[in-house]
Protein backbone atom coordinates (compact mmCIF):
# COMPACT_ATOMS: atom_id res chain seq x y z
CA UNK A 1 0.00 0.00 0.00
CA UNK A 2 1.42 3.62 -0.71
CA UNK A 3 0.32 6.74 1.26
CA UNK A 4 -0.66 10.06 -0.46
CA UNK A 5 -2.66 13.18 0.44
CA UNK A 6 -3.54 15.70 -1.37
CA UNK A 7 -4.88 19.13 -0.38
CA UNK A 8 -8.58 19.60 -1.19
CA UNK A 9 -8.03 23.24 -2.14
CA UNK A 10 -11.19 24.02 -4.40
CA UNK A 11 -13.20 20.88 -3.53
CA UNK A 12 -16.72 22.68 -3.53
CA UNK A 13 -16.36 23.17 -7.42
CA UNK A 14 -19.84 22.56 -8.77
CA UNK A 15 -20.07 19.60 -10.97
CA UNK A 16 -21.22 21.47 -14.21
CA UNK A 17 -18.49 22.47 -16.32
CA UNK A 18 -18.37 24.35 -19.53
CA UNK A 19 -17.28 24.70 -22.95
CA UNK A 20 -16.83 27.33 -25.55
CA UNK A 21 -19.03 28.87 -23.65
CA UNK A 22 -21.97 26.37 -22.86
CA UNK A 23 -22.44 24.36 -19.95
CA UNK A 24 -22.76 20.91 -20.07
CA UNK A 25 -24.28 18.61 -17.08
CA UNK A 26 -22.51 15.66 -15.33
CA UNK A 27 -24.68 13.27 -17.77
CA UNK A 28 -23.76 14.99 -21.15
CA UNK A 29 -21.85 12.02 -22.54
CA UNK A 30 -25.13 9.41 -22.09
CA UNK A 31 -24.53 7.37 -25.14
CA UNK A 32 -20.69 8.58 -25.19
CA UNK A 33 -19.43 7.45 -28.71
CA UNK A 34 -22.53 7.16 -30.69
CA UNK A 35 -23.07 9.55 -33.23
CA UNK A 36 -26.05 11.03 -33.37
CA UNK A 37 -28.07 11.03 -36.69
CA UNK A 38 -28.30 13.85 -39.04
CA UNK A 39 -25.20 15.47 -36.98
CA UNK A 40 -21.94 16.88 -38.44
CA UNK A 41 -19.61 15.72 -35.16
CA UNK A 42 -16.39 13.20 -35.95
CA UNK A 43 -15.86 10.27 -33.37
CA UNK A 44 -12.44 9.08 -33.59
CA UNK A 45 -13.35 5.03 -32.59
CA UNK A 46 -17.46 3.73 -32.68
CA UNK A 47 -16.22 0.02 -31.40
CA UNK A 48 -17.77 -0.70 -28.33
CA UNK A 49 -15.03 -1.40 -25.64
CA UNK A 50 -15.40 -4.42 -23.89
CA UNK A 51 -15.42 -3.94 -19.77
CA UNK A 52 -12.90 -7.19 -19.46
CA UNK A 53 -10.13 -5.90 -20.88
CA UNK A 54 -7.39 -3.79 -18.89
CA UNK A 55 -6.61 -0.72 -20.32
CA UNK A 56 -3.04 -0.58 -21.20
CA UNK A 57 -0.42 0.80 -18.58
CA UNK A 58 2.35 3.21 -19.53
CA UNK A 59 5.54 4.88 -18.04
CA UNK A 60 4.72 8.11 -15.92
CA UNK A 61 6.80 10.22 -17.41
CA UNK A 62 9.24 12.89 -16.00
CA UNK A 63 6.61 15.55 -15.80
CA UNK A 64 4.00 13.84 -13.02
CA UNK A 65 3.25 16.46 -10.11
CA UNK A 66 1.53 14.41 -7.71
CA UNK A 67 -2.08 15.60 -7.66
CA UNK A 68 -1.36 19.33 -6.10
CA UNK A 69 -4.60 20.64 -7.92
CA UNK A 70 -7.80 19.37 -6.31
CA UNK A 71 -10.66 20.45 -9.86
CA UNK A 72 -12.51 19.96 -12.82
CA UNK A 73 -11.09 22.84 -14.66
CA UNK A 74 -7.83 22.83 -15.51
CA UNK A 75 -7.47 25.17 -17.72
CA UNK A 76 -5.76 28.53 -16.11
CA UNK A 77 -5.05 30.85 -18.72
CA UNK A 78 -3.83 28.67 -21.64
CA UNK A 79 -5.42 28.68 -24.82
CA UNK A 80 -6.23 26.46 -27.08
CA UNK A 81 -9.55 24.49 -28.54
CA UNK A 82 -11.98 23.92 -25.56
CA UNK A 83 -11.93 20.10 -24.56
CA UNK A 84 -14.19 18.11 -22.39
CA UNK A 85 -12.67 15.08 -21.32
CA UNK A 86 -15.42 12.49 -19.59
CA UNK A 87 -13.73 9.29 -18.22
CA UNK A 88 -15.53 6.29 -17.30
CA UNK A 89 -13.78 4.07 -14.37
CA UNK A 90 -14.49 0.52 -14.25
CA UNK A 91 -13.51 -2.71 -12.66
CA UNK A 92 -12.25 -4.89 -15.36
CA UNK A 93 -13.52 -8.21 -13.90
CA UNK A 94 -16.89 -7.31 -13.01
CA UNK A 95 -17.77 -4.39 -15.08
CA UNK A 96 -18.83 -2.38 -12.11
CA UNK A 97 -18.16 1.07 -11.93
CA UNK A 98 -15.49 2.06 -9.58
CA UNK A 99 -16.74 5.12 -7.46
CA UNK A 100 -14.86 7.47 -5.49
CA UNK A 101 -11.64 6.79 -7.31
CA UNK A 102 -9.02 9.61 -7.69
CA UNK A 103 -8.08 10.26 -11.24
CA UNK A 104 -5.55 12.53 -12.14
CA UNK A 105 -4.73 14.29 -15.40
CA UNK A 106 -1.85 16.14 -16.87
CA UNK A 107 -0.62 17.38 -20.22
CA UNK A 108 1.40 20.11 -22.48
CA UNK A 109 -0.14 23.30 -23.67
CA UNK A 110 -1.03 24.31 -27.21
CA UNK A 111 2.70 24.80 -28.13
CA UNK A 112 4.48 21.39 -25.81
CA UNK A 113 4.96 23.00 -22.67
CA UNK A 114 4.42 21.53 -19.41
CA UNK A 115 3.42 23.57 -16.58
CA UNK A 116 6.52 23.02 -13.36
CA UNK A 117 8.68 22.84 -16.32
CA UNK A 118 8.33 25.90 -18.61
CA UNK A 119 12.16 25.99 -19.06
CA UNK A 120 12.14 22.60 -20.60
CA UNK A 121 10.42 24.15 -23.48
CA UNK A 122 9.06 21.74 -26.05
CA UNK A 123 12.17 20.36 -27.63
CA UNK A 124 12.41 22.68 -30.53
CA UNK A 125 10.86 26.52 -30.23
CA UNK A 126 11.52 26.56 -26.52
CA UNK A 127 15.08 26.66 -24.30
CA UNK A 128 17.48 24.09 -25.94
CA UNK A 129 17.09 20.89 -24.45
CA UNK A 130 19.58 19.46 -21.70
CA UNK A 131 20.21 16.15 -22.85
CA UNK A 132 20.09 14.23 -26.00
CA UNK A 133 16.95 13.31 -28.26
CA UNK A 134 14.63 11.12 -26.57
CA UNK A 135 15.32 7.42 -27.73
CA UNK A 136 12.87 3.99 -27.40
CA UNK A 137 10.04 4.51 -25.24
CA UNK A 138 10.37 8.44 -24.70
CA UNK A 139 7.72 9.71 -22.37
CA UNK A 140 7.81 13.38 -22.23
CA UNK A 141 9.73 16.41 -23.89
CA UNK A 142 13.94 16.49 -23.79
CA UNK A 143 15.51 15.19 -21.71
CA UNK A 144 13.08 12.21 -21.42
CA UNK A 145 13.62 9.69 -18.98
CA UNK A 146 13.01 9.38 -14.87
CA UNK A 147 11.10 11.83 -13.05
CA UNK A 148 12.09 15.40 -13.23
CA UNK A 149 11.85 17.84 -10.18
CA UNK A 150 9.67 20.93 -10.88
CA UNK A 151 12.02 23.97 -12.47
CA UNK A 152 8.71 26.55 -11.72
CA UNK A 153 5.84 27.19 -9.53
CA UNK A 154 3.09 26.81 -12.50
CA UNK A 155 0.29 24.16 -12.44
CA UNK A 156 -1.89 24.81 -15.41
CA UNK A 157 -3.49 21.55 -17.60
CA UNK A 158 -3.28 19.52 -14.09
CA UNK A 159 -5.85 18.37 -11.58
CA UNK A 160 -7.47 15.59 -9.43
CA UNK A 161 -10.93 14.93 -9.22
CA UNK A 162 -13.28 12.64 -8.30
CA UNK A 163 -15.61 9.62 -9.70
CA UNK A 164 -19.06 9.90 -9.15
CA UNK A 165 -21.36 6.88 -8.55
CA UNK A 166 -21.48 5.65 -11.80
CA UNK A 167 -17.53 5.54 -12.15
CA UNK A 168 -17.96 8.95 -14.46
CA UNK A 169 -15.09 12.03 -13.90
CA UNK A 170 -14.97 15.17 -16.21
CA UNK A 171 -12.33 17.52 -16.77
CA UNK A 172 -12.40 21.04 -18.77
CA UNK A 173 -8.69 21.39 -20.35
CA UNK A 174 -7.63 22.25 -23.85
CA UNK A 175 -6.80 20.30 -26.83
CA UNK A 176 -3.33 19.38 -25.97
CA UNK A 177 -0.35 20.52 -28.38
CA UNK A 178 2.55 18.73 -29.22
CA UNK A 179 6.85 18.22 -28.48
CA UNK A 180 9.56 16.41 -30.50
CA UNK A 181 9.30 12.76 -29.89
CA UNK A 182 5.53 11.92 -28.94
CA UNK A 183 2.60 12.17 -30.53
CA UNK A 184 -0.50 14.24 -29.17
CA UNK A 185 -1.73 12.70 -25.73
CA UNK A 186 -2.52 13.61 -22.17
CA UNK A 187 -1.05 11.37 -19.43
CA UNK A 188 -3.36 9.76 -16.08
CA UNK A 189 -3.35 8.08 -13.07
CA UNK A 190 -6.26 6.31 -10.96
CA UNK A 191 -5.99 6.00 -7.82
CA UNK A 192 -8.04 3.68 -5.88
CA UNK A 193 -8.93 2.00 -1.85
CA UNK A 194 -7.88 5.01 -0.63
CA UNK A 195 -10.23 7.68 1.44
CA UNK A 196 -12.09 10.91 0.16
CA UNK A 197 -11.31 13.39 3.79
CA UNK A 198 -11.53 17.05 4.68
CA UNK A 199 -7.87 17.26 3.80
CA UNK A 200 -8.34 15.57 0.28
CA UNK A 201 -7.85 11.75 -0.42
CA UNK A 202 -5.34 9.44 1.66
CA UNK A 203 -4.14 6.00 1.15
CA UNK A 204 -4.71 3.33 -1.59
CA UNK A 205 -2.98 2.46 -4.26
CA UNK A 206 -2.18 3.73 -8.01
CA UNK A 207 -3.94 1.02 -9.39
CA UNK A 208 -3.43 2.55 -13.54
CA UNK A 209 -0.88 4.86 -15.41
CA UNK A 210 -1.57 5.68 -18.45
CA UNK A 211 -2.15 7.91 -21.59
CA UNK A 212 -5.08 9.18 -23.63
CA UNK A 213 -4.61 9.90 -27.69
CA UNK A 214 -6.13 11.72 -30.30
CA UNK A 215 -6.76 10.47 -33.83
CA UNK A 216 -4.54 11.51 -36.54
CA UNK A 217 -7.76 13.80 -38.39
CA UNK A 218 -8.41 15.68 -35.39
CA UNK A 219 -5.09 16.53 -34.43
CA UNK A 220 -4.10 17.47 -38.59
CA UNK A 221 -7.33 20.19 -37.65
CA UNK A 222 -5.73 21.46 -34.96
CA UNK A 223 -2.39 22.13 -36.63
CA UNK A 224 -4.22 25.08 -38.75
CA UNK A 225 -5.38 27.10 -35.74
CA UNK A 226 -3.56 29.29 -33.69
CA UNK A 227 -1.82 29.02 -30.87
CA UNK A 228 -0.90 25.12 -32.57
CA UNK A 229 0.03 26.94 -35.88
CA UNK A 230 2.81 28.62 -34.13
CA UNK A 231 4.19 25.37 -32.61
CA UNK A 232 7.95 24.43 -35.07
CA UNK A 233 8.46 21.52 -32.64
CA UNK A 234 8.83 18.37 -35.16
CA UNK A 235 5.29 16.48 -34.71
CA UNK A 236 4.91 12.26 -34.01
CA UNK A 237 1.75 10.43 -35.26
CA UNK A 238 -0.14 8.69 -33.54
CA UNK A 239 1.41 5.63 -35.77
CA UNK A 240 4.92 6.41 -35.03
CA UNK A 241 4.65 7.16 -31.30
CA UNK A 242 6.79 4.95 -29.22
CA UNK A 243 4.37 4.44 -26.25
CA UNK A 244 0.83 3.80 -27.78
CA UNK A 245 0.77 0.20 -28.35
CA UNK A 246 -2.29 0.54 -31.38
CA UNK A 247 -5.16 -1.16 -29.13
CA UNK A 248 -7.65 1.47 -29.70
CA UNK A 249 -9.70 1.95 -27.01
CA UNK A 250 -7.78 -0.63 -24.78
CA UNK A 251 -4.55 1.83 -25.47
CA UNK A 252 -6.08 4.91 -24.66
CA UNK A 253 -7.39 5.58 -27.91
CA UNK A 254 -10.50 8.52 -26.90
CA UNK A 255 -13.91 8.99 -28.30
CA UNK A 256 -14.00 12.11 -29.97
CA UNK A 257 -17.04 14.26 -30.96
CA UNK A 258 -16.75 17.40 -32.83
CA UNK A 259 -17.85 19.71 -35.62
CA UNK A 260 -15.69 19.01 -39.06
CA UNK A 261 -16.09 22.28 -40.01
CA UNK A 262 -14.74 23.57 -37.21
CA UNK A 263 -13.12 22.35 -34.40
CA UNK A 264 -12.59 25.60 -32.78
CA UNK A 265 -15.83 25.29 -31.34
CA UNK A 266 -14.48 22.37 -29.08
CA UNK A 267 -14.41 18.66 -29.06
CA UNK A 268 -15.72 15.96 -26.39
CA UNK A 269 -13.77 13.20 -25.65
CA UNK A 270 -14.34 10.17 -23.75
CA UNK A 271 -13.03 6.74 -22.83
CA UNK A 272 -13.94 3.59 -20.64
CA UNK A 273 -10.74 3.23 -18.81
CA UNK A 274 -10.84 -0.41 -17.24
CA UNK A 275 -8.67 -1.36 -14.11
CA UNK A 276 -7.58 -4.04 -11.60
CA UNK A 277 -8.30 -2.46 -7.89
CA UNK A 278 -6.11 -4.41 -6.59
CA UNK A 279 -2.87 -3.85 -8.46
CA UNK A 280 -0.32 -1.23 -8.21
CA UNK A 281 0.28 0.16 -11.67
CA UNK A 282 2.82 3.56 -11.01
CA UNK A 283 4.29 4.10 -13.81
CA UNK A 284 7.44 3.65 -12.52
CA UNK A 285 9.00 0.48 -14.36
CA UNK A 286 8.02 -1.23 -17.95
CA UNK A 287 4.37 -1.36 -18.62
CA UNK A 288 2.99 -4.87 -18.46
CA UNK A 289 1.53 -6.23 -21.80
CA UNK A 290 -2.00 -5.41 -21.91
CA UNK A 291 -4.41 -7.97 -21.06
CA UNK A 292 -6.55 -9.52 -23.78
CA UNK A 293 -8.24 -13.09 -21.81
CA UNK A 294 -12.11 -12.37 -21.24
CA UNK A 295 -13.26 -12.75 -17.93
CA UNK A 296 -16.59 -15.82 -18.16
CA UNK A 297 -18.80 -13.87 -16.57
CA UNK A 298 -18.03 -10.12 -18.13
CA UNK A 299 -19.97 -8.79 -21.01
CA UNK A 300 -20.02 -5.91 -22.96
CA UNK A 301 -19.88 -2.80 -22.02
Amino acid sequence: MTRRKVVAAGAGVVATVGLGGTAFAANAFDGEGRNKPGGSTADSSSAPEECYRLTSETVEGPYYIDADKIRQDVTEDREGIPLLLRIKVIDSETCRPMRNAAVDIWQCDAVGVYSGYEDMGNGDGGPAPTGPPPTGDPSGPPPGGGHQEPTDDTRYLRGTWRTDKGGFVTFKTVFPGWYRGRCVHIHTKVHVNGEWTDAGYEGGNTCHTGQFYFDEESVLATTVLEPYASNTAERTTLDEDAIYDGNGAQGGLLKLRYDKRDIAKGVRASLTVGVDPEATNDGQGPPPQPSTSASPSASAS
